[in-house]
């Protein structure tokens, strides 16, 4: 064979070759309308079996009545036919393996509960001791007996001596109708010792003129109550008009204390509800007290509600401007149905708890109440004798989470090949 027809053959097999590989090729690939068939089986549902509703594979738990694209992923919704939608426990678990993770569960009870508040507060004077020494004439200070501010006076010391010419006019008349005999003389006398009287000159001072017949030119003052000396407005050789408080004098036997609460929780409490104060210059000594009143003000900034709390003041430990702490006790609740607060899952939008039974886990909505001793009152959501899980829960997540991504995967694989 010359080298021509040597060619010649060469190219024929090459030409055969690619035609029978074109051949093969064409055979073999899917015709379109049958990879649109597989398509269509693929994203159509079985109109054979009843769909109950739609829901995302992301999200099992919301439910959507028809078709379409799931609002929270970039992905179609799917079906759910009746004969697979769940009708027992949402997750279940070997109980072997629930004891091995250390699920622990306890049921659903009535307790009643006695709500616990804490807050921060400020110790204040309690302003029903405030006592005002105040003239009501004209003077001057003669001698001042309590020169500082914040000095402890006790109830009947003497406090100043002053001279008022009004004072010593009117203790002048009286002085000289002590001796009265007849009877409109001793109801002259009776009138100028009530004069003395509304004029403010001390009932002390008054005796002592009955009883020393002289009237002296400086009148002595005297502490009305117990408690500390919060302003003094003379001095001596200072004069004074009517109506000028000269002391004001703070009792320190009860104090309060000046609180702010939420106002959510401002309905947990009452007058009358008790406190425990605690004061870090005391530690160790608590303090009992009460509320006395919550003040109608409310803080629009912060959305807190005042709250008075009154102390006794043994001692007189408690000084104003102290800053202390409060524990509240509110009045027991009655009987009402209630779970371990470590069973309440919050997820910042809604409160949850895993209800375990009939061989597995389900997860329920709860409408939460108040919380105390480590026990949440449950107001609806739950029924006295259910089961809820206590520990473990973020297990049973994990197990539910599985299950959901095994439920994706098995509704996304392809139909078999001999599928019609």
């Amino acid at each position: 064979m010359n080298r021509n027809q040597t060619v010649v053959a060469v190219l024929a097999a090459l030409a055969a070759g690619l035609g029978i590989g074109l051949w093969v090729a064409t055979e073999r690939a899917p015709r379109g309308d049958e990879t649109a068939a597989t398509s269509d089986a693929a994203d159509t549902p079985d109109e054979k079996r009843k769909i109950l509703y739609w829901q995302d594979p992301m999200k099992p738990g919301v439910k959507f009545d028809k078709p379409g694209k799931s609002p929270y992923m970039d992905m179609p919704l799917v079906p759910v036919y009746s004969d697979e939608a769940p009708t027992g426990p949402a997750v279940r678990i070997d109980p072997r393996i629930a004891q091995n993770l250390g699920i622990r569960v306890a049921k659903v009870g009535k307790v009643a509960l006695q709500p616990r508040l804490s807050a921060a507060g400020s110790v204040a004077f309690d302003e029903r001791l405030t006592a005002v020494v105040q003239a009501r004439v004209d003077g001057y200070v003669k001698r001042l007996r309590v020169k500082a501010r914040l000095e402890s006076v006790r109830r009947g010391q003497a406090l100043v001596d002053i001279v008022a010419p009004e004072w010593l006019a009117a203790k002048t008349e009286y002085l000289a109708l002590l001796d009265a005999s007849t009877d409109r003389a001793r109801s002259v006398r009776d009138a100028a010792r009530q004069r003395l009287i509304v004029l403010g000159v001390p009932e002390a001072e008054i005796r002592q003129i009955e009883r020393d017949g002289r009237a002296p030119a400086a009148t002595t003052i005297y502490a009305p109550a117990d408690g500390v000396v919060t302003e003094l407005s003379v001095r001596e050789g200072a004069a004074f008009a009517a109506g000028a408080p000269l002391f004001r004098i703070n009792g320190l036997d009860t104090v309060w204390i000046d609180a702010r609460l939420p106002e959510v929780q401002a309905g947990m409490l009452a007058p009358g509800t008790t406190a425990e104060v605690r004061a870090s210059a005391w530690a160790g000594a608590p303090f009992a007290g009460r509320v006395l009143a919550l003040l109608p003000e409310l803080d629009t900034a912060t959305r807190t509600i005042p709250v008075r709390v009154e102390v006794q003041n043994a001692g007189r430990r408690l000084a104003p401007g102290m800053f202390v702490t409060l524990d509240f006790r509110a009045p027991s609740t009655e009987r009402q149905v209630a779970v371990p607060t470590e069973a309440v899952i919050m997820t910042g939008t809604r409160n949850v708890v895993i209800v375990a039974g009939h061989g597995g886990f389900n997860v329920r909505d709860v409408v939460t109440g108040a919380e105390s001793d480590g026990m949440t009152a449950v107001i609806s959501g739950l029924s006295e004798g259910e089961a809820v899980v206590l520990s473990g829960q973020f297990l049973i997540d994990s197990e539910a989470s599985l299950k959901s991504a095994v439920t994706r995967l098995e509704t996304a694989k392809p139909p078999p090949d001999d599928a019609p």
